[in-house]
């Protein structure tokens, strides 16, 4: 199954809710499908802990996606130059306000650790695909999707967890606790 029609089901499922908030609460105006979050800015409400913490993560899963098809270059950093791994993970979450350290390796020690049973969208997950632990750097998605940039003559794509290659290496997954 394909990540692609889940999110955009999941976009009209957020729209219908939100719909259906505004029949009830005559004062709430949509200029276009939204989130809970902009929903509880339109009613005045203060969005939860919970709440924030979910829409950072679906910030950054949809930024990420944004950049597949971006080409890999060995210590890039940018979408105009192309990304390593951790130059890819880095911007997405730069994007959102959050600095993260260069390396996949100062990633994986300045994140909360996880285990792979609690992933959610958002988190990242370490591989070891240079002989040494925490070489490589991606971004979860759900249902065992990752988005990263894999290597030279690559581009910034999505794999399967599950995949025997991706299997055999998974170091770890960590959760970046965003401001």
């Amino acid at each position: 199954m394909s990540l692609y029609p889940t999110r955009t089901l999941l976009r009209h499922v957020g729209a219908l809710t939100l719909a259906v908030a505004c029949l009830f609460c005559g004062s709430v105006q949509a200029d276009e499908p939204g989130t809970r979050l902009q929903m509880a800015k339109q009613l005045k409400m203060e969005p939860t802990f919970l709440e924030r913490a979910s829409n950072g993560a679906n910030m950054a899963v949809d930024l990420a996606l944004d950049l597949v098809g971006v080409r890999y270059r060995r210590g890039g950093s940018s979408p105009e130059t192309g990304f390593d791994c951790s130059g890819f993970v880095s911007h997405v979450f730069k994007s959102m306000g959050t600095i993260l350290p260069r390396s996949a390796r100062e990633m994986s020690k300045n994140s909360e650790v996880i285990r792979k049973s609690e992933l959610q969208p958002g988190d990242l997950v370490f591989f070891n695909t240079m002989r040494r632990a925490f070489s490589h750097v991606g971004i979860y998605l759900g249902n065992n999707q990752f988005v990263h940039s894999p290597a030279s003559g690559g581009e910034v794509r999505i794999d399967d967890l599950r995949e025997k290659y991706w299997g055999k290496r998974f170091n770890g997954a960590r959760r970046v606790n965003a401001e």
